[in-house]
């Protein structure tokens, strides 16, 4: 077959109802998500069951079955699900190799010798964070990357375990928010049709007064119970495993080069087994060994693949049933519902964060809601004066709250799964409704979008990019 003949687009899947019908999986699935996670879902995990329950609804509704099964097939095979389902089962080996080395514990040893605890210590969560998604672009690398090095010691240190994780959350927030490398920020500026350098800057005015109210906030509510410290770390190793620090370091600066995450990861496993093994910081058979009796591999390896395994499923079926949405044409519908709607630049600024609310939720994907609306944006916005960079900002600054907040999103269901990384050290395993909850960030961020489109603020700040 000839690679580049171009290709039929996939036919439109129909449902009984119209589009009530195809809405309605989508709504299963984040009513039983919402009411599992007020009663305390423990994991990811948990809400395979309402997924399975949204597909068959979607599967009883579709006028074509074998259609909309194709659809969530395509949903599901998306190269970027199966690049992040690769960089969580790779991470998570990542997270038990620094672990093992006894790297958590060196560092609260150290953090306890500077007097970082209690707050303090949640407020430089969230820095740090905020400086590698940054740097990095990545929010879901960012927590990938921290989580499972910041989040166990939160006990020892005196710090609120959901607090530090809400800061560990909007750390990440942050970068995906005003990274000239983040994949929101380009796709918000092209569709927008206002240069990158611009946009980062106007967007400035918008998520710096956020990250100070969160900065504010995780220092002084992010203190716990008194610190307990776990004592010498790696058995009598002291302060040496936190020379593992270089294998976070390496997988940041190889992402930062333009290296993929899976690369870094690699990577990263790579250097840690070296520099562990060599330092004596755990033994070769830590990495991989055969439990006999119970006729099952064990092992650093073999367990910290185990952790990217409930998220992983979980982005799967999820992705399935966003593409049997997709596949039934809402978006599309309710943009040219609201297009011809906007009469001033208040009510085209309301228009196009509504038009992007409306995109998140149904494909669960920031960079495709920016994306799908981009066009609408563009139109509707310079029809009533807004300029490239205020439709730029006011589209990014709306996918970088909700995804962050709510918990049938991948960033608060990936936050909560990795605290299972603290359980050895006592730190509790939390759900995504509590990660959401205390993204400080996220939060102010809304308020942000809130104050600016109703309350004007930055709108008449200086255009220096027309339309073209």
């Amino acid at each position: 077959m000839n690679g580049n003949a171009p290709r039929s687009a996939p036919p439109a899947v129909t449902f009984f109802g119209g589009t009530i019908g195809a809405v309605l999986p989508l709504v299963v699935f984040l009513t039983g998500v919402a009411w599992l996670g007020l009663s305390g879902a423990p994991d990811e995990r948990g809400f395979w069951p309402v997924l399975v329950v949204s597909l068959g609804a979607g599967t009883l509704l579709a006028t074509d079955r074998a259609a909309y099964g194709d659809a969530v097939v395509r949903g599901m095979a998306q190269p970027l699900v199966m690049i992040m389902v690769l960089a969580w089962l790779l991470a998570g080996i990542l997270g038990s190799l620094m672990n093992a080395s006894g790297f958590v514990d060196a560092l609260v040893e150290a953090a306890t010798r500077i007097g970082l605890t209690g707050g303090g210590f949640v407020a430089m969560a969230f820095l740090v964070c905020a400086l590698v998604s940054t740097a990095t672009g990545t929010s879901l690398g960012t927590l990938i990357i921290c989580m499972p090095l910041l989040y166990p010691p939160v006990r020892a240190v005196g710090a609120d375990p959901a607090m530090a994780v809400g800061a560990m959350l909007s750390g990440a927030t942050f970068g995906d928010n005003i990274s000239p490398v983040s994949d929101t920020t380009i796709a918000s500026a092209h569709t927008q049709g206002a240069d990158l350098g611009g946009v980062v800057r106007s967007r400035l005015r918008y998520a710096l007064p956020a990250a100070a109210v969160a900065l504010s906030v995780f220092s002084v509510a992010g203190s716990g119970a008194e610190p307990t410290p776990t004592g010498t770390p790696a058995g009598g190793s002291g302060l040496v495993p936190l020379v593992m620090m270089a294998v976070p370091v390496l997988v940041v600066w190889l992402l930062i080069a333009g290296r993929s995450l899976l690369v870094g990861l690699l990577a990263g496993i790579g250097a840690g087994c070296v520099v562990a093994l060599g330092l004596g910081l755990i033994e070769p058979s830590a990495l991989l060994w055969i439990d006999r009796e119970a006729y099952v591999a064990r092992g650093i390896v073999v367990e910290g693949m185990q952790r990217g395994v409930g998220v992983s499923i979980f982005t799967i079926l999820l992705m399935g049933i966003v593409g049997g949405v997709e596949a039934g044409g809402v978006v599309d519908r309710v943009l040219e519902a609201v297009r011809r709607r906007a009469r001033s630049a208040r009510g085209a600024e309301a228009w196009i964060v509504g038009a992007v609310t409306a995109a998140v939720f149904f494909t669960t994907h920031s960079v495709v809601a920016i994306l799908t609306v981009g066009r609408f944006a563009r139109d509707t916005g310079a029809a009533c004066g807004v300029s490239p960079y205020r439709r730029a900002n006011l589209l990014d600054m709306t996918v970088c709250t909700y995804p962050f907040l709510f918990p049938f999103f991948v960033p608060t269901i990936l936050a909560a799964s990795l605290t299972a990384s603290g359980a050895s050290l006592g730190a509790p395993h939390l759900t995504p409704w509590s990660a959401g909850l205390h993204n400080i960030h996220s939060w102010a961020l809304l308020g942000m979008v809130v104050v600016a489109v109703w309350g004007g603020y930055g709108r008449r700040a200086p255009v220096e990019l027309s339309d073209r």
